[in-house]
């Protein structure tokens, strides 16, 4: 499951509103160390210990799913009510007794109607009976079945998963399991569509199951559809059939075993681009319209499956892989077995392609598809073990930005994993296993993910790669088609390096935090003394253990030493003939911590020259970036503007916002040939944002031409510019761009048109509501109420009624903020409109925005 975190927009509003569309920025935060603790709101229990803000409350144990019953195959026959959004199902399950003998199978299967239970009996069906509560399905069987004897139920059913509870995280939106897409063709523009989404426990609303991670099975699914639709499920289309009335029956069967979260379907009207890879077949499926484009998105697929193949020396083992994406999906994607399904905005025109970089859909393709070994191939047993899943379904957009892209891009991964996390851990901090949560959807984090990934190339660093990669293989071989827990990585690395991990596995796994350096040296004597103290609060965290490179450089000469750090407060001395000209502690840039490492400017810019990585040049710009004034600093800035690595000349620009330091003329100059000419889009557009930060200048002949640039992210940039700068001119050329199909461009207009607008662009923001994706519109809708303000009270009522509409009934639950908040802008012009929000935070159900709303 790769998830895009709808979070981001709360960290947003929890922080402060900003600006309609702003961009710009390096694209990640500054990671190193700014005080202590993070502790300032933390209560103080009974004892006089402080308890940091960051500590999660208590909570249950969870343990692992009792296996009474095993589910070994499942076999579908379905068609579907689109007027009730129903599935019409017949379930044919294998079972076995897990070890005891049992008189009764307990299924789960959630909201269904259950027409028929019977014994399958080579004779004649048996049937069977049944209590049945809305969740589970209690089977009476006809006697007690030792584990060495299978036996079958058919169960024919109907699923209503509208009638389910919303339910639903911030990694998964929702958890009815089956969706219906515009079923009877009531929104005009969106195509009709039927998908599953099964992560965590929702397969068992559309088919009867024991829907936990440690079940295994194999499947058929037979699909009666439409004849027009595609359909798509896991493993191989192995017949398809026309019937007398007009439809068609797909079956695709599954003849290795999976968990039962990641049996999938989905019906409507795609278009099938093909690949291969090894003589298997890799097919993308897209709406038509973006037919042409498809390999342009997914065309790394078989070059990557060479790659994770080669890497890990387990062949990818299914029998094909598919990917799809499918309108209105409630997360980032999720790894199916043998099909993948994306959410619509991994599809992309021409010109959108400007902007798709690796690190956008790329990193999720590799992601997913990295899920095939970690995951699918080998399961964590519990949700508590979710990192065995996800960490290094994460870690793989690393390896494959190492791979294709080199250091620099993989450098880039890391720095915004780091940086996810960390942002995350100043309001919780969990160990990546966490045997105890509240829900377990809230194991879809920061920690499963970007800080698990971390900890695997720390794993990786510490080992080394032919060690690590010969671990990894001996753990999908000795565990394959099983569910596994983090004792069985430990072990298979144990097992290849011959040493006690326990230590690595204890401190980064099954501990909680991360440590937070204090880095100081001197020199003496001859002698380089380090001094290192882990300043984190270890009341609740662990001291840790951290092998390290510290690298002492004697004018060009680089020496690294190998340390590790064991204590509180440590010292370590390393010879050296003269004073070093720089001192750098973690030189690979592999720990995961906080640093506050002392240096003087000299050996920041020094480091900045002689950087042995990309991580090492971020960090000196971001050292520096108060101290422009400098005739060093300002040299290196310019420097860094002509660097090979886009995210150095973007980092570099953001820095150089509001510039007034030596040579303003010529750096200004630069910036405005950056807008124009680098070949990175990102560049570009920040360059935009730089120069429209300078002081008491105009630069509004760049910021038209760049509304001509083919980008939509540069276009975007330069009209957020012109929105501090109106011209009739300008206004004119922006209202050229209002029927663009670009959403994230509509954002910018709305943004605009937020501060320059005037009624005349009102009917435009309800016509183009529509045309917005659900993450687009949690801003465009706030910049639709900054509008409206301008707009007199009489005119607003379609408006706010359609902003209200959407705040109570929209089912992302982020979409509903953006127009709460839109409806909020208005209150001071129109006060009635309190008891509206008012009625709307009482009936909202979902937790999360009633927790937003109480802090509004």
């Amino acid at each position: 499951m790769k998830y895009l975190f709808p979070g981001q927009f709360l960290v947003v509003f929890l922080a402060g509103f900003v600006a309609f569309g702003q961009s710009g920025g390096s694209g990640a935060k500054d990671t190193r160390k700014k005080s202590k603790e993070v502790t300032a709101t933390a209560p103080v229990v009974s004892s006089g210990i402080t308890v940091p803000s960051w500590l999660p409350p208590t909570t249950p144990y969870q343990p692992s799913a009792t296996q009474l019953t095993d589910v070994t195959d499942t076999k579908l026959d379905v068609r579907f009510d689109y007027a009730h959004q129903y599935l019409l199902g017949t379930a044919v399950l294998t079972l076995r007794s897990h070890f005891y003998p049992q008189t009764v199978a307990v299924l789960d299967a959630k909201g269904f109607i259950i027409k028929s239970v019977q014994l399958v009996d080579a004779k004649a069906n048996k049937p069977l009976t049944y209590k049945y509560d809305n969740r589970q399905l209690v089977i009476n069987l006809d006697h007690a079945y030792a584990r060495e004897q299978a036996y079958q139920l058919r169960i024919t059913y109907v699923a209503r998963p509208n009638e389910l509870p919303a339910g639903g995280s911030e990694a998964i939106t929702a958890a009815k399991g089956l969706y219906f897409i515009n079923p009877v063709g009531k929104e005009p523009g969106k195509p009709r569509q039927i998908w599953t989404q099964g992560e965590t426990q929702s397969s068992s609303c559309w088919f009867p199951t024991v829907d936990h991670p440690n079940q295994r099975m194999t499947q058929e699914i037979s699909l009666t559809v439409e004849d027009q639709f595609k359909t798509l499920s896991n493993g191989l289309l192995i017949t398809s059939k026309k019937n007398p009335d007009g439809s068609r029956t797909d079956t695709w069967h599954q003849s290795l075993p999976a968990a039962p979260y990641l049996t999938m379907l989905a019906v409507g009207d795609f278009a099938v681009v093909s690949d291969t890879w090894h003589g298997k077949a890799v097919d993308y499926y897209v709406e038509p319209k973006f037919k042409n484009t498809a390999k342009a998105v997914f065309g790394h697929t078989p070059e990557m499956l060479e790659f994770f193949s080669k890497r890990l020396g387990v062949e990818f083992p299914w029998e094909k892989y598919s990917q799809i994406a499918v309108r209105d999906y409630v997360s980032g994607a999720m790894e199916n077995t043998t099909a993948t399904v994306h959410g619509a905005t991994i599809q992309a025109t021409r010109r959108e392609l400007f902007d798709n970089t690796y690190e956008t859909s790329e990193s999720v393709i590799a992601h997913e598809l990295f899920h095939q070994w970690f995951g699918d191939y080998v399961t964590c047993e519990s949700w508590s073990n979710l990192p065995l899943n996800e960490s290094f379904a994460n870690y793989s957009q690393y390896l494959w930005a190492e791979h294709k892209y080199g250091a620099d891009a993989a450098a880039l991964v890391q720095q915004q994993d780091l940086a996810h996390y960390l942002e995350e851990a100043e309001s919780k901090r969990e160990p990546l296993i966490r045997y105890h949560y509240a829900n377990r959807e809230d194991m879809f984090d920061r920690h499963s993910y970007e800080k698990g990934g971390r900890v695997l190339h720390m794993l990786r660093k510490y080992v080394g790669d032919e060690a690590f990669f010969t671990a990894l293989n001996r753990y999908l071989n000795q565990n394959k088609f099983t569910a596994v827990e983090i004792s069985d990585l430990r072990t298979a690395f144990e097992e290849t390096t011959g040493e006690d991990l326990k230590w690595f596995f204890d401190q980064w796994f099954l501990e909680r935090g991360h440590p937070e350096l204090k880095v100081s040296h001197s020199y003496s004597n001859g002698q380089v003394l380090l001094r290192v103290q882990q300043t984190q609060d270890t009341l609740f965290q662990p001291v840790f253990r951290l092998p390290v490179t510290v690298t002492v450089w004697q004018k060009e000469k680089p020496t690294n030493h190998q340390i590790t750090i064991t204590k509180a407060d440590q010292t370590f001395s390393f010879l050296a003939a003269d004073k070093p000209t720089m001192v750098k502690f973690d030189s690979e840039s592999q720990l995961l911590a906080q640093l506050d490492e002392e240096r003087t400017m000299e050996e920041i810019i020094f480091q900045f020259y002689h950087a042995q990585n990309y991580l090492q040049k971020y960090e000196a710009l971001d050292l520096l970036q108060n101290k422009t004034t400098d005739f060093a600093v300002s040299g290196l800035l310019r420097n860094a503007l002509s660097d090979n690595f886009f995210a150095v000349r973007r980092t570099t620009l953001d820095h150089l916002r509001g510039y007034r330091g030596p040579n303003v003329s010529a750096v200004r100059t630069e910036v405005q040939r950056l807008a124009t000419t680098d070949p990175s889009s990102v560049v570009r557009a920040q360059a935009l944002v730089t120069l429209a930060a300078f002081p008491n200048e105009n630069y509004t002949t760049t910021y038209q031409a760049a509304l001509r640039d083919s980008s939509y992210l540069v276009e975007a940039a330069a009209i957020e510019a012109l929105a501090k700068l109106p011209s009739a001119n300008s206004r004119t050329q922006i209202a050229a761009l209002e029927n663009t199909p670009s959403s994230s461009l509509l954002v910018a207009i709305a943004g605009y048109y937020a501060q320059r607008g005037s009624l005349d662009q009102y009917a435009w923001f309800l016509r183009r509501l529509p045309d917005l994706t659900d993450t687009d519109l949690y801003t465009y809708l706030q910049a639709f109420g900054a509008f409206m303000v301008q707009v007199p009270v009489i005119e607003r009522e379609k408006g706010v009624h359609t902003l209200e509409k959407l705040a109570r009934t929209h089912p992302q639950y982020f979409v509903r903020l953006g127009a709460y908040r839109g409806l909020l802008a208005l209150v001071p012009s129109q006060p009635d409109l309190k008891s509206v929000l008012f009625d709307i935070k009482n009936k909202e159900t979902d937790e999360r925005l009633k927790s937003y709303y109480n802090l509004m």
